[in-house]
């Protein structure tokens, strides 16, 4: 079966067409992946529907988890009720112009709304500008601080990003054992106040105190990286860079799905883009399953002198969707907790008002962690060294 006479054949560019749709709403295809999707096009034929979403499928997803993005794109862009006849006729339309439908993922109707509609929306009048403006500042922003990372379009999602970016983390200090001058503490600070007499002819004119120095808790980070956290560990380590980046204190940032990455070289990097760029490189498990107790395991077998005398701060950043065993799960977050100063869980499932950790890591989790906080949105975030102060005092 041919495609079409290549001076009036549409199907062959519908295909080009769909893939590139599918890049829009975060699917990665390239040009070899159209090729080969329109030669299954050629090899199972138009007649079934079904048969060419199939061999589509085949071709142009890589990963599970874009696999209902693919299926909800590929029946909003061949939604026409006569597509077998018009395939048959290889005179398909372009679904450009078609309205997305009401429902379903952000990104998979930013997909397929037309690019030059785009940018004649993104591109005011020079007598709209002021408005404008005033929207993004105003509703436009409160509704971004919201709504949820997993929800936003691909737009959407690069601005919450680059809004995360600003948010501050101010973390919770403890007295630590070096001292300094100061007014009142726990005895003669000998030295500094010698110096000083010295500037006076040798006249002790002030008698400075040792006062112990304050500094932010160690903090180390975990950060789930499987399918289903993928949309918030990318903007999550992104915060969490920009928030702690040039403050005192160590930081030491791992990621885990079926074992566990050292991030702490890619958190250096003075710029977040390069971090994530890092990041990237060093993460081989992305996007795969979840195995936290063998991840912990890694951590207490190769990193357990960056857990800090016992008063590292420990934030584990998960769905608690974990597919190891419960009871490995358990031996690690006891030995987690007794080498750590508090293990607080920030999780991204409690956007749901009636959420319980039925799951059996959850469970766990949730019986070992001083506390479980939300970070599913930017309020949230913005929130969170509120929270976590909280939750030490307590």
């Amino acid at each position: 079966m041919q495609l079409g006479d290549a001076r009036t054949g549409k199907l062959a560019d519908n295909i080009a067409a769909f893939g590139r749709a599918l890049r829009r709403a975060g699917v990665a295809v390239d040009s070899a992946r159209i090729a080969l999707a329109t030669e299954a096009a050629v090899l199972v034929g138009v007649e079934r529907k079904g048969d060419l979403m199939a061999a589509l499928e085949a071709t142009l997803v890589a990963r599970a988890q874009d696999r209902a993005v693919f299926a909800e794109l590929f029946e909003a862009y061949f939604r026409d009720p006569d597509v077998a006849a018009k395939l048959l006729a290889q005179m398909l339309p372009r679904a450009d112009g078609a309205a997305a439908p009401a429902k379903g993922r952000p990104r998979v109707r930013e997909a397929l709304q037309p690019r030059a509609v785009a940018q004649a929306q993104q591109a005011p009048k020079k007598d709209e500008t002021i408005e404008l403006d005033a929207a993004m500042t105003a509703s436009e922003r409160q509704r971004l601080r919201h709504a949820d990372f997993n929800a936003l379009g691909a737009d959407e999602y690069r601005l919450v990003e680059r809004l995360a970016r600003d948010i501050a983390l101010a973390l919770p200090e403890v007295a630590t054992r070096r001292t300094r001058a100061g007014g009142r503490g726990a005895g003669p600070h000998w030295t500094r106040s010698l110096r000083e007499a010295g500037r006076s002819g040798g006249e002790l004119l002030r008698l400075l105190e040792r006062r112990r120095r304050r500094a932010p808790l160690p903090l180390v980070v975990l950060v789930d990286v499987s399918g289903s956290m993928e949309r918030y560990a990318r903007l999550l380590l992104a915060f969490l860079h920009a928030a702690t980046r040039g403050q005192p204190g160590r930081r030491e940032v791992y990621a885990f799905g079926t074992h566990l990455t050292d991030l702490t070289p890619a958190f250096r990097l003075a710029d977040t883009d390069a971090m994530l760029a890092a990041a990237s490189q060093a993460i081989d498990d992305f996007a795969g399953g979840t195995r936290l107790g063998d991840s912990l395991a890694q951590l207490r077998q190769r990193h357990a002198r960056r857990l800090v005398g016992g008063r590292s701060l420990v934030l584990l950043i998960t769905d608690g969707l974990d597919t190891g065993e419960p009871e490995a799960l358990a031996r690690e977050l006891d030995w987690l907790r007794l080498h750590a100063g508090r293990l607080l869980w920030l999780n991204p499932l409690l956007r749901f008002s009636g959420y319980q950790p039925l799951a059996r890591g959850a469970a766990v989790l949730h019986r070992h962690a001083h506390g479980m906080l939300a970070v599913h949105d930017l309020s949230r975030l913005e929130q969170l060294a509120t929270a976590i102060a909280a939750v030490l005092r307590r």
